[in-house]
């Protein structure tokens, strides 16, 4: 179907009619507007949404408050299909369910009186950005990748031409009898026709992470870059740290450091020149924010802001912060330049100094700093461990081990020891610091007595390692995971840093400790075919193991 040559319609009209069938003579197309007109529009056609006392706009993503990993599907084709890790992160979608799914979000768009094109970039470093436009019917999900991509100049949109496509039709469901469909949902990337397509959800952080996901192949495929689910900052003297971390480890929080600007709070790429960011905004958590704990993110939450699933009073328009009726995953998203002390462009020239591995473990067993060797580093992170407390109704008293590997299973694209390596070839080039860095619980576990350890000592362990003492500190060996720890650190009392020492719990370390390693040991079995003797080496030792271990095996060399 070739485009009808009508006049007055712009080469954008011209080219969504010709790639994507969108009839232009009855659909209005609004590209790249402004935020007042998204807010005017929003206001008017969708409902539940407001402006907030704070100046943010409000929306409701309807049903879905999070994301549908079980409804993520790659197409298999044959330009991707030897890289891509196959199985339940990457469940194979065939070209022909692709089509029809394709064709029911365009038909669905072609339904709207009005549809939003938003045209922005992902990667800071202009070697490696991607072009990625947005073609959505709400102007809430329009204002969302607004403010999540990089925005183009004017000059740049005049010729902006996108690598990706995302056709959100997420209001309308996907056929769930279509073959290999197991929902109304249906979130699908095509890497060969450069295309994603979504489906039965409005949440809008599908977008945002499917576009990682896109980065998660296209980097380390395309260019031999190095995509990480991680935020970062970088001291006054230049030195770059990346912190890597599951939900609720501190990744956020302790990237937001007054001493140093922040490149980036999720996602970022190692090149060979340094770490740039992918994004141009931040997506917050918001359940239980304060000006008090959260200052940077309580400051960003104004007018060009888009706040999702949160409640507010309608008469003051003030937001309940810990009002988690709606869902416990409250967001918002901004633009990156809303924080105070960030770097902008979000791109640090420096290669990584320091790598830290956040963890929350609510057993109380691991050590709040350990430094890892490069065997260790990679176990560590493709086992991308953190804890979470079990739900009371469900009867579980013990805390709940949670793996993901890289810190990124849901949005990985290719095998996790492809990244491992990656990462420890860049760590071995640039000589930086790998470290394990536990904000969890100190004492004894989270249900027997044990407490949160306190921010200030967390903040205090960083300093440590920013100021380089703690690389130069003196270590011993912490049994069973067979750890370095520090001996001593400023402001830091010496009793915490080793668990064991600092115990108080009635049930046995011992047997904590050793719980804990089997799960790490049973979790790693689906990547030891992939991984080295040494890395498979870096594992726990747990103590009925040990006599078949050789002490050199075990230990490994010295950080």
């Amino acid at each position: 179907m070739s485009p009808r040559p009508g006049v007055g319609h712009t080469e954008l009209e011209e080219e969504l009619h010709e790639t994507a069938h969108i009839d232009y003579e009855r659909v209005s197309i609004i590209a790249n507007p402004a935020v007042a007109s998204l807010y005017e529009d929003a206001l008017v056609y969708e409902t539940g949404t407001a402006i907030t006392s704070s100046g943010a706009l409000t929306a409701y993503s309807g049903a879905k408050t999070g994301r549908s990993p079980l409804d993520k599907r790659v197409v298999k084709e044959p330009s991707s299909e030897k890289d891509i890790w196959w199985g339940p992160v990457n469940k194979p979608m065939t070209p022909e369910v692709w089509r029809i799914n394709r064709e029911r979000a365009v038909d669905y768009l072609n339904t709207r009186n009005r549809i939003y094109v938003i045209d922005g970039y992902a990667g800071w470093d202009e070697r490696y950005r991607i072009s990625v436009r947005v073609v959505c019917a709400r102007a809430y999900h329009a204002l969302f990748m607004r403010n999540m991509l990089i925005r183009p100049s004017r000059e740049e949109l005049k010729t902006f031409h996108p690598d990706y496509v995302i056709y959100n039709a997420g209001s309308f469901p996907a056929n769930r009898f279509t073959e290999g469909m197991t929902s109304a949902t249906s979130v699908a990337i095509n890497f060969a026709e450069k295309e994603m397509v979504i489906l039965g959800t409005e949440y809008a952080g599908e977008m945002k992470k499917g576009v990682f996901t896109v980065l998660f192949y296209e980097m380390p495929v395309k260019h031999n870059v190095l995509t990480l689910h991680s935020s970062a900052n970088q001291g006054q003297d230049g030195d770059v740290t990346v912190f890597f971390g599951l939900s609720g480890t501190g990744k956020t929080t302790l990237s937001a450091d007054p001493k140093r600007a922040l490149i980036g709070d999720d996602e970022h790429c190692w090149s060979d020149r340094g770490v740039f960011n992918i994004e141009g905004g931040c997506y917050a958590k918001c359940i239980g924010l304060s000006a008090e704990k959260e200052p940077d993110i309580f400051n960003a939450i104004r007018f060009g802001s888009v706040l999702e699933n949160v409640v507010f009073d309608p008469v003051t328009r003030v937001v309940d912060y810990d009002d988690s009726t709606l869902t416990e995953n409250t967001r918002c998203a901004y633009p990156i330049e809303y924080i105070e002390n960030a770097k902008i462009p979000c791109i640090a020239e420096e290669h990584p100094k320091n790598i830290i591995l956040l963890t929350c473990d609510a057993r109380g067993v691991l050590p709040p700093i350990s430094k890892l060797n490069t065997e260790q580093t990679m176990f560590h992170f493709i086992s991308g461990y953190t804890s979470k407390m079990a739900g009371t109704e469900d009867g579980v008293t013990e805390p709940q081990a949670t793996f993901s590997s890289c810190f990124a299973q849901p949005f990985l694209a290719l095998h996790p020891m492809r990244y491992a390596r990656m990462l420890a070839d860049k760590i071995s080039q640039h000589k930086a610091n790998a470290w394990l860095l536990n904000t969890g619980w100190v004492g004894a576990g989270a249900t027997t007595g044990g407490k949160r350890c306190p921010l200030k000592y967390t903040r205090a362990i960083l300093d440590a390692i920013h100021s380089g003492e703690l690389a130069n500190a003196e270590y011993e060996v912490y049994d069973v995971f067979n750890l370095y720890v520090p001996k001593a650190c400023p402001g830091v009392p010496s009793e915490l840093l080793n668990p064991k020492k600092s115990w108080t719990a009635s049930t046995p370390f011992e047997s904590e400790v050793t719980k804990l390693a089997v799960l790490f040991n049973e979790n790693f079995k689906k990547y030891s075919d992939e991984a080295s003797k040494e890395v498979i080496a870096a594992a726990p030792v747990v103590p009925s193991e040990s006599a078949a271990k050789p002490a050199a095996e075990v230990n490994g060399a010295q950080p």
